[in-house]
């Protein structure tokens, strides 16, 4: 293959080099028919005599262009999408190895724009490359032509060419400034989109849809500026293509007059017809290949610039499991940040072997994640040594889950063993919740894991690295998510059981399972303050000790081993395979239908279908302008043609009709101008006016589309905003950008350029047949012909390309949505050794997408070369028909038609293509107008607001309320009828998956709940949902962080004063790390906050709602991630800050709630206790005190 690419490369060359001199050789073919022509006039030729070998050569001519013309843009074009698709790959396998430190300096929203519009200039710029030297090397061909027929007056002419070549060399430098800085905004504004789209939950219950929309807006502004300023060069780059060739030529006949040189018919056509075969290269073809090149360019940098970020060091790569597997640190010091002067983790040793438990304890921030991170390779050394011997699994704190089913997440590319399998199932208790899922195993969940609880969440990311078989455990604080009785088995059955000879670092907060470990580490600050056994902590001298104190005051768990000796006991609920082979991730390639499954859980989204109908067409350019400027536009362009057409159909009052342009009359064979001064001032005004026209045309027509591009935009903001939530949850993050990329972009720059072109060349083709109509009026009738032809060729290839269009259009959607949840899980990909398999995944989801791009190449080619071998049969016939009609036809009008047909050739298949093109084009707009007519959910106010001081109490009452997240969908609250009175501090408990956090989806009306919710005597479904959610806070469960400094993330839109951001960061234990950041306030935080450890960020969370100062707060296991001290120091703050308010605590930890004024318990959806702890705890019936009993006696 290596040795046939440069033999393809030279044959593309030749196929360019000969098609391209074949337009040359026509002009030449052109005059010499003419010359003999000229001759043949006063003689009528038997025809055994007529001159045949001239128009069979201009025959052959036409028909090797059409031919080769087409040969060589298929395979250019796939040449384009081959390096288009290798740079994707390469951009994807770099966003896989991004360390922690390159991801602040990129974002989703640019990896998405890189993929989508910077890659698309390797496809535009290859078809256009070539002509960066055959636009002067023809140049130059044509000059010395018409030299050899006209002499110097040629060079008048070329001047106007030359100047303009010269300023298109200037322009590309704006070209590639421009799309520069176009680039750098659309980063921003897709970023932006990214993480609304993402933390939707958060930015519709704090009611920051319209801020999040104008912010939106105003980076698209921005963004729209700067394509407008390209949109304006590109349309004078099509008003040179419209005007130019005229006015050479116009400049060129005035100098031959002043210069009193006498010109025959032949080459007044000669001259004519170079300067038209010229027009496509020179002004057209050569600015679009410096517009492409320039562009290019900056893409180019772009991709490099990516691919030149930081990555993932190798060198702590896993060594194989050949011998005795071990995790051992040696006076381990790094720093995440490397400008930082505080090191992230300093001084640590500890080693830990086969059958020994870490337990890693220590408050927020301690570097307790980092350390699972340094082991992992992704936190450098910048002092010491990590030695790890073995294959690692590990478990996020934030559990991830990529698009698939909960089989294929658990599998994750091991081959299925059922025993094997359902023995993981039930260490990691799940089987009860995969009864309750209507597809159990085999249910696809999206790439943020919905519909599942976190807990759910937890343990299917924690059976993925059981099923794994590894020799090193990496748990991240995994029981945080899940109740306390699921908690207890996790611990006993997977922990200390399945994984009871294995090496197993646990990062926890539930003190009291450290009696079981082999080993405690006490973490603060990233240094290591106590090391040992459980039995070795005295109780004074650690400052840890008032946590670990705690552990005798807490509820021990009653069966938990008390030893680290019987973690080493196997049980009959081991998972533990006798001897079993451990194939990698790269080898273990699937052997049933299951694992399949991975490759195509992303369904293809829906498409429509049949034509793109009229309201489409209606909304998108009445979005950019009234009525009264689309009609202006429409006037204008007919103007400029007609204004066209009469400057170079001028001609002399005379009995006889005249040559091409008519500006002359003949005289046997020698062309005379019968009054050159009557001739000049018309035809220089009617010259300028149609370069005025043409130049005012093309920028109202770009004008008006890219303000249409952003309108649409706007409006499909606008609705995603409105969507309800099940929306989001049931289509991919990649599938939305999508819209609001790749859609987008090519309204933003195809589009307008398509439209333009189309117009422009539709415009030319009349006046075309016009002139030939009226010269030679027997030509209507092969034009008629040809006309219906075209009509029902474009029908039929539309109806295959239409589909084929919105099919490319669709596949696209996986690969972006792919992308995303990559980038999500990219840390649990890289423990897992599985980045092989996820670029194999996102390759096949590649081809996918190109099968759809090929199928839409090859079929626009074939659309194309049909259109050009029918011309060109046109002109073999036109060509062929003069011979045989010589005794009526004079001189000009031979020469007038056939310089017509060659124009004909060039412009009739290009205004059917691009009319076709377009039509394609605008599925973009249709992909986009479906997302402006999404459901929507309930307004955001109705005529009836409650008063501003509403609710004055925070009382809340539940009548009947049952919810589900769909009208088809499972119902997962069901009948709640409790009342909450105002000022309680109620806390709402039950096992992971009961519907705790549905509640606040029903109270927050993400979907609307059946029964009535009355919150202060008002029903919350007879007001609007911001007047609802605008009076309670929230600290949903997964917290969302905005890419900019800290004191956007807590007051996004300019609220709060300083001071009052510095009392809620104290208020939830966070103002002494905040001030330890460089910028404390200012300081610039990453994409989703990745900078700050998880409970750092629940803090934050927390303490923007403290902010909003509601009669109502709610909190979802807000500080499941944060260590008990801080814990019992916010609550306390809750307590006596909120004392006022009604509080409604949903948790895990039983501790929290214990002091609650009233508890509620729920159990699959329904509410089965509501009352005072105490009292639950005196009935032994109790679910509540069953719960406190998986702990021990409190």
């Amino acid at each position: 293959q290596a040795a046939k690419k440069p033999v393809c490369l030279e044959f593309l060359n030749m196929t360019f080099f000969f098609q391209e001199g074949t337009r040359i050789v026509q002009p030449v073919l052109l005059g010499k028919i003419i010359s003999i022509w000229s001759t043949m006039i006063p003689v009528i030729l038997p025809p055994s005599t007529k001159p045949w070998p001239t128009p069979q050569g201009l025959s052959a001519c036409v028909l090797t262009w059409a031919f080769l013309h087409h040969l060589y843009f298929y395979h250019i074009q796939r040449v384009g999408m081959r390096l288009r698709v290798a740079v994707c790959h390469m951009i994807y396998r770099k966003a896989l190895r991004l360390s922690n430190l390159a991801t602040r300096e990129t974002s989703t929203g640019q990896i998405v724009n890189l993929l989508s519009n910077d890659v698309n200039r390797f496809d535009q710029v290859t078809m256009f490359l070539h002509f960066l030297w055959v636009g002067p090397l023809q140049a130059v061909a044509v000059t010395a032509l018409l030299w050899m027929e006209v002499g110097i007056s040629c060079l008048a002419g070329m001047a106007v060419l030359i100047l303009l070549l010269l300023l298109q060399s200037c322009i590309g430098k704006l070209f590639s400034s421009l799309w520069s800085k176009t680039a750098a905004y659309t980063d921003d504004r897709i970023r932006t989109v990214s993480e609304v789209i993402t933390g939707i939950r958060t930015v519709k219950m704090y009611t920051w849809e319209k801020s999040f929309a104008d912010l939106i807006a105003r980076l698209r502004r921005k963004e729209v500026s700067k394509i407008l300023r390209s949109s304006y060069l590109r349309g004078l780059n099509l008003a040179s293509f419209f005007a130019v060739s005229k006015i050479m030529i116009f400049v060129t006949f005035i100098t031959i007059v002043l210069l009193d040189n006498v010109i025959t018919a032949s080459q007044v056509f000669v001259v004519v017809t170079l300067f038209e075969a010229l027009r496509l290269t020179g002004t057209l073809h050569f600015p679009m290949a410096i517009e492409k090149v320039s562009e290019a360019v900056v893409s180019i940098r772009r991709v490099k610039n990516f691919l030149l970020l930081d990555e993932v060091s190798e060198c702590n790569s896993q060594l194989p499991s050949d011998g005795e597997t071990i995790v051992q640190l040696q006076d381990f010091t790094a720093f995440w940040d490397k400008a930082s002067e505080i090191p992230t983790l300093q001084g640590l040793c500890f080693t830990v072997r086969p059958g020994e438990l870490l337990a890693v304890v220590g408050p927020v921030g301690a570097g307790k994640s980092s350390l699972l991170n340094a082991v992992l390779g992704e936190l450098p050394p910048s002092q010491g040594q990590v030695t790890v011997r073995g294959r690692i699994a590990y478990v996020p704190q934030q559990p991830w889950l990529f698009p698939g089913t909960v089989r294929s997440n658990i599998l994750f590319g091991k081959k299925y063993e059922k025993d094997r399998y359902e023995k993981v199932l039930k260490a990691c208790a799940l089987e009860e919740d995969l009864q309750l899922l209507v597809g159990r195993d085999l249910t696809v969940v999206g790439d943020r894991g919905t519909p599942l609880s976190a807990g759910q969440k937890a343990r299917i990311s924690l059976a993925r690295a059981v099923y794994q078989d590894a020799d090193i455990y990496l748990l991240d604080d995994p029981l945080s998510a899940v109740d306390a009785g699921v908690s207890k088995h996790l611990f006993g059955q997977c922990i200390c059981q399945a994984l009871h000879e294995k090496i197993t670092i646990l990062v926890t907060h539930q003190l009291w399972y450290l009696k079981a470990a082999s080993q405690i580490l006490i973490l603060k600050d990233g240094k290591i303050m106590k090391k040992g056994t459980y039995v070795e902590f005295p109780k004074p001298g650690v400052d840890f000790e008032d946590i670990l104190l705690k552990t005798n005051e807490e509820a021990e768990p009653s069966r938990v081993p008390d030893s680290p000796t019987l973690r080493g006991q196997p049980s009959e609920s081991s998972v533990q395979p006798q001897e079993s082979p451990r194939p990698s991730l790269e080898d273990a390639a699937p052997e049933d239908q299951d694992t399949e499954t991975i490759q195509v859980a992303l369904s293809l989204e829906s498409r429509s279908e049949g034509k793109v109908d009229f309201k489409t067409y209606k909304d998108y350019f009445t979005a950019g302008a009234h009525w009264f400027i689309i009609i202006f536009l429409i006037l204008i362009n007919i103007a400029a043609q007609v204004n066209k057409d009469i400057c170079f159909g001028l001609r002399p009052q005379a009995n006889e009709l005249s040559t091409m342009y008519a500006m002359t009359y003949g005289k046997g064979n020698i062309i005379l101008l019968s009054d050159p001064g009557w001739y000049f001032t018309p035809y220089s005004v009617l010259t300028a006016g149609t370069v005025l026209f043409g130049i005012s045309r093309s920028l109202l027509m770009f004008y008006v589309l890219v303000n249409s591009s952003q309108t649409l935009h706007k409006q499909m903001i606008e609705s995603i905003l409105r969507a309800p939530v099940l929306f989001f949850d049931r289509n991919p993050t990649g599938r939305i950008l999508n819209r609001f990329s790749k859609d987008t972009g090519h309204m933003d720059d195809l589009l307008p350029q398509i439209f333009q072109d189309f117009v422009q060349t539709f415009l030319l083709v009349m006046g075309v047949v016009g002139v030939m109509v009226v010269v030679i009026p027997w030509t209507v009738i092969p034009l008629i012909s040809l006309g219906i032809i075209f009509f029902v060729l474009r029908r039929y290839f539309l109806e295959t390309s239409r589909d084929v269009k919105r099919l490319e259009c669709a596949t696209r959607s996986p690969v972006f949505s792919h992308l995303a949840s990559s980038l999500q899980g990219r840390w649990t990909i890289r423990a897992f050794k599985a980045q092989q398999r996820f670029q194999e995944l996102f390759d096949a989801h590649q081809d996918l997408h190109s099968e759809a791009w090929s199928l839409s190449l090859t079929t626009s080619r074939w659309f194309a070369l049909c259109l050009d071998a029918i011309c060109a049969i046109f002109v073999i016939g036109v060509a062929f028909g003069s011979l045989f009609l010589a005794e009526t036809l004079n001189v000009g009008q031979v020469g007038l038609v056939l310089s017509l047909a060659l124009t004909f050739t060039v412009m009739v298949p290009r205004c059917v293509r691009q009319s076709a093109e377009a039509e394609n084009m605008m599925i973009s707009v249709e992909r986009v107008t479906e997302y402006i007519d999404l459901e929507k959910e309930a307004p955001w106010e109705y005529e009836y607001r409650p008063p501003p001081s509403w609710p004055h109490v925070g009382r809340i009452r539940f009548s009947n309320v049952s919810f589900r997240y769909s009208s088809d969908g499972p119902v997962v609250l069901r009948e709640l009828m409790p009342q909450i009175t105002s000022g309680s501090k109620v806390g709402i408990v039950g096992r992971t998956g009961a519907g705790k956090s549905s509640l606040v989806s029903a109270l927050f009306r993400l979907s609307e709940p059946e029964g009535r919710i009355w919150i202060s005597v008002i029903n919350t479904t007879t007001i609007g949902l911001h007047d609802l959610r605008k009076k309670m806070s929230v600290v949903p469960q997964e917290p969302v962080l905005f890419t900019g400094t800290m004191r956007k993330n807590l007051d996004p839109f300019h609220e709060h004063t300083d001071e009052e951001l510095w009392n809620a960061l104290e208020e939830v234990q966070l103002k002494e790390a905040v001030e330890g950041l460089p910028g404390k306030l200012n300081a610039e935080l990453a994409e989703s906050g990745s900078n700050l450890s998880a409970g750092q960020r629940q803090l934050v969370s927390f303490a923007r709602a403290i902010l909003r100062k509601n009669k109502i707060l709610i909190i979802d296991k807000a500080t499941s991630n944060v260590d008990p001290r801080t814990d019992e120091l916010i609550k306390k703050n809750i307590h006596e800050k909120f004392a006022q308010c009604t509080v409604l605590t949903i948790t895990n930890r039983l501790s929290t709630v214990i002091d609650s004024e009233f508890v509620m318990v729920l159990d699959s959806g329904r509410q089965v206790e509501y009352s005072q702890p105490y009292e639950l705890l005196q009935d032994e019936e109790s679910l509540f005190y069953k719960m406190v009993q998986h702990l021990g006696e409190a």
